[in-house]
């Protein structure tokens, strides 16, 4: 038969198609070493003259790039949580404003907590606060005050963009932001590193440089390295165009020591967008030799790229991605633009919600690796938070959980996420709506909450004021209180009145971290009981167990999947087919982890089988009445007995008379004197109902 060469070429340009939608794992080109452009130690921040706020208004003024994809619309989304639950269950250690209206927007709230104190970062300006007291020690300053006296662009221009990091294993203040946008090429990432804990004393600082514009730059603390991203922009007078995202290792050994560093960057195509670099939370480091890890934003999935740098042989550094993992189908908060309502006014706000939010918070519990992340997607005709758990990150990255946080008819953006020592997880984020000004809230979740699900919010601050122009974030920050481990930092932006922004930071934690808990031990005593197309499944509880996974499989001591998350020690399984054989295990859990599995039981469920039917049916006239009495069915499991009575003969037209209780005996007094009534009874289990019994009749007196 032959073949157009027309369809042939069709076929082939389809399948083209289908293996470019599918993203491979491949080394990324090769990597550029950059050198500092300059470096040195400065003098405390209190001996160093503060820089004035830059006049005019802000140098990046450069519409939102968003993704250059054609975003999903009206997929309906699986994971959606909509509804409130429970009040969270965190308690707020501390809550106040921070740094207010700077003239710029929008305003890019973001901090650090260290041993001692908080720093907060917008555009424009920092603050230093006292941890324990929120007692203001050193601020409001311009950022570029960091540079006072280091000459070049990160002294004579304050850019924005800025990140406030924690080096927790070092216990560092890591400060970087963006310098010369208005003048450059070059631009110029600005970074400065404190020489000891006290976020008020001096610092090693350290330019680097771009030929194109390093927008939306975010900063991850890994042992070997600061990770960065930025989306790359080439600039042609007044206008910039997207070249794709840069990737980049700097030598944190170095900056620590305050020597000559340098960095080693990977392009990326524009094919990609906003890649976040994974950011250490917790004393525990990633196993020895574990790359960093980069997440962003795909079709229905997310792509993780694994960057291993190599300070000595710069050659063999490679960044290999990206692996695509599957997520629940969503839709991009807004389409990725603009439509957050406000009250009292037409004037939406942006969601960004084509990219990931920062930070990507990365924990090593020494059983398990886990990176939390959160974008925000239109669900249900608003905007929620979806938020995931991603696990196995060494072998088989998959996510573990997910969900849509989008409880009511407000819309929830702009969120950060973590993860306390005890695996409790907390995000912070906007909210508004045509009848909530934009306010700052939280929710979480400890391990013993259903996956995939959030606890009721709680309120930070309520606003009292819209905003006249569109811009907002770009961004919120979510720490972890390295003293604890447990302790929750969020701030991000509000409206007091309507045109000014100002900033909220807040403090609070699980009351279940930093408990002595103990691993539960393995449950004992399961027991399976098969039924009509599925299995009853019982066993003995666990001390301190919260909640317990069930397991099943199609082998025995095979590979298992998680089915149920009980709470109670009973589970029954409906999701199975009769004359099929299942193997289940049950494991205990509770905030300090999971037990060893249970004693493995096999059940096979079987198709109903209706009860045998009632036997020695008899009945006896009496005045009035017609006693009946018969034998129970032989088989287990009746629950009840009926009656069928007929007037016309042993073969005639039966009717139910009555349904009783299980029992062996019945008095029928709905009777006319003198006529004949002939009987049947059957019995009735959860199986179904048994055939007729023998036939009885009696007259009446």
């Amino acid at each position: 038969m032959r073949v157009s060469r027309w369809i042939v070429s069709q076929l082939f340009l389809a399948l083209c198609l289908e293996l470019l939608a599918v993203q491979v794992s491949w080394a990324q080109g090769s990597v550029q070493v950059v050198p500092e452009s300059n470096h040195d130690v400065s003098a405390s921040l209190g001996a160093m003259t503060a820089s004035p706020a830059q006049d005019g208004p802000e140098p990046r003024m450069i519409p939102l790039h968003h993704r250059p994809h054609t975003p999903k619309h009206g997929q309906i989304d699986p994971v959606i949580q909509s509804w409130l639950g429970p009040l969270v269950s965190t308690t707020t250690a501390s809550n106040g404003d921070g740094i207010g209206e700077t003239g710029w927007a929008p305003s890019d709230s973001n901090g650090a907590v260290g041993a001692t104190q908080y720093v907060q970062w917008v555009n424009a300006q920092f603050a230093v606060y006292d941890k324990a007291s929120g007692a203001l020690v050193y601020g409001p300053v311009a950022g570029n005050t960091l540079w006072s006296g280091f000459g070049g662009p990160c002294e004579t221009t304050n850019d924005g963009d800025p990140i406030a990091q924690y080096d927790k294993a070092a216990n560092r203040w890591v400060m970087t932001q963006l310098a010369n946008v208005s003048y450059g090429p070059p631009f110029y990432q600005c970074i400065a590193v404190s020489t000891t804990s006290d976020a008020t004393g001096g610092y090693y600082r350290y330019a680097f440089t771009f030929s194109n514009l390093n927008d939306y730059p975010k900063l991850g603390v890994w042992p070997d390295g600061y990770y960065l991203s930025a989306n790359m922009f080439a600039k042609s007078g007044a206008n910039y165009a997207y070249v794709g995202p840069d990737v980049c290792a700097l030598n944190r050994n170095a900056m620590l020591a305050g020597k000559s560093a340098s960095m080693q960057c990977f392009q990326l195509t524009n094919f990609y967008y906003s890649l976040l670099p994974s950011d250490l939370d917790g004393s525990t480091a990633p196993p020895a030799g574990s790359p960093n890890y980069f997440l962003s934003l795909a079709t229905n999935s997310l792509s993780l790229w694994k960057f291993h740098v190599d300070w000595t042989t710069p050659g063999n550094s490679t960044l290999t991605g990206p692996t695509n993992i599957p997520v629940a189908a969503y839709n991009e908060g807004c389409s990725g633009g603009t439509c957050v309502p406000q009250p009292g006014t037409t004037q939406q706000l942006d969601s960004l919600g084509d990219r990931l939010m920062y930070r990507l918070a990365y924990r090593n519990f020494g059983d398990h690796e886990s990176l939390v992340a959160n974008h925000s997607v239109t669900a249900n005709g608003v905007v929620g938070i979806r938020w995931y758990e991603l696990r196995s990150l060494g072998s088989s990255p998959s996510v573990y959980q997910q969900g849509t946080y989008a409880p009511d008819s407000n819309y929830r953006w702009m969120g950060s996420i973590a993860m306390d020592q005890a695996g409790d997880i907390a995000v912070g984020y906007s909210v508004s709506s045509g009848n909530v000004y934009p306010a700052v809230r939280h929710t979480g979740r400890v391990p013993s909450d259903a996956p995939g699900t959030f606890e009721g919010e709680s309120s930070m601050v309520e606003g009292s004021g819209s905003q006249s122009f569109s811009r907002w974030g770009d961004y919120s920050g979510m720490a972890i209180d390295p003293s604890d481990d447990c302790t929750f930092w969020y701030t991000n932006e509000y409206l007091q009145s309507s045109g000014s922004w100002s900033t909220r930071i807040a403090s609070f934690k699980f009351g279940s971290c930093g408990t002595t808990t103990t691993v539960p031990t393995a449950p004992t005593g399961l027991v399976a009981t098969p039924g009509n197309a599925q299995v009853s499944l019982s066993w003995n509880a666990s001390s301190g167990a919260t909640s317990y996974n069930v397991l099943r499989s199609a082998t025995s001591g095979g590979s298992y999947s998680r089915i149920g998350t009980p709470t109670a020690t009973s589970f029954t399984d409906s999701s199975v087919t009769s004359g099929t054989p299942y193997y289940y295990v049950v494991q205990a859990v509770n905030s300090a982890g999971t037990s060893s599995n249970s004693n493995e039981v096999s059940a096979t469920p079987q198709p109903a089988t209706a009860p045998a039917a009632p036997t020695n049916l008899t009945a006896s006239g009496a005045r009035r009445k017609i006693n009946l009495s018969w034998t129970q069915s032989t088989s287990a499991g009746v629950i009840q007995n009926k009656v069928y009575r007929s007037t016309t003969g042993i073969s005639g037209s039966y009717l139910l008379l009555v349904t009783l209780s299980a029992t062996t005996s019945f008095s029928d007094s709905n009777i006319s004197r003198w006529q004949t009534y002939y009987y049947m009874v059957t019995a009735v289990s959860s199986s179904g109902s048994s055939p007729y019994s023998n036939p009885a009749s009696a007259a009446s007196r």
